[in-house]
């Protein structure tokens, strides 16, 4: 029988929760997919695991699809497939208790417990139990110090991909997830919005922007640029609330 912890990280060491801790004490390795050369995340998970005197078995990421498939989720599913394959090997070399650690919380955006899923239903003799994590959403909130939403009013979750037909539909308080350079082309039709922006949020390169979208959306342009400059890597999420 082999386990698996999947520990939500936040964005690094310095956002692991006591509960994360006591999972990789009772952990014999940490499982981690390099993706590409030079996988500036990876090296984190690698500093994370060495911290807690634990090997990485590392699992080259399948190829793919990443170039706006027709077929979005066909390629992610196919993806997952091949990740599924990959990580069952690894597992079922190993044995005994791994540790997933997942970017932010498990629960969003992430594909590490769906993987699993598929995992187990191939074995049969894989268990797992999750450790949440501090999520970007949270810490954009507490960087900027305000609430997601306003008063009795929801906020609706989505990715950048998503952004042009959500606001489309009438949603006018978003949280956008998964930002690209491009992605960022959407606000320019939103002038009078409002946006609090951040990005590799309590981490390496953090940037923070806030402001009237017009008035700031080629600050948020910059500060992406100079994030990914400083870290090697960027992750950005932002608020977006249309004006009242």
């Amino acid at each position: 029988m082999t386990h698996v912890h999947v520990v939500g990280l936040g964005m690094g060491p310095q956002h692991l929760t006591a509960e994360g801790v006591a999972a990789l004490a009772g952990s014999d390795y940490v499982v981690a997919v390099r993706k590409g050369e030079h996988d500036e995340l990876l090296e984190v998970r690698r500093r994370v695991a060495a911290a807690h005197g634990l090997d990485v078995a590392e699992v080259v990421d399948p190829e793919r699809d990443r170039d706006d498939p027709s077929d979005y989720p066909g390629a992610v599913s196919a993806w997952h497939d091949a990740r599924a394959d990959a990580w069952g090997e690894v597992l079922a070399a190993r044995g005994g208790t791994a540790t997933y650690l997942v970017w932010g919380d498990p629960s969003l955006y992430d594909s590490t417990l769906r993987v699993l899923e598929q995992v187990a239903a191939r074995r049969g003799d894989l268990t797992w139990d999750v450790v949440p994590g501090i999520s970007a959403p949270q810490v954009l909130a507490a960087r900027h110090r305000v609430v997601l939403h306003e008063v009795g009013q929801p906020v609706h979750l989505t990715t950048a991909r998503r952004l042009v037909d959500d606001v489309a539909a009438g949603q006018q308080n978003l949280l956008v997830m998964l930002g690209s350079a491009a992605s960022l082309d959407a606000l320019d039709d939103l002038p009078d919005w409002r946006i609090w922006w951040g990005a590799n949020l309590g981490g390496t390169g953090e940037r923070l922007v806030a402001g009237r979208v017009a008035e700031v959306v080629g600050t948020v342009r910059a500060a992406r640029a100079a994030a990914r400059e400083e870290a090697g890597w960027v992750m950005d999420c932002f608020l977006l609330r249309a004006p009242r």
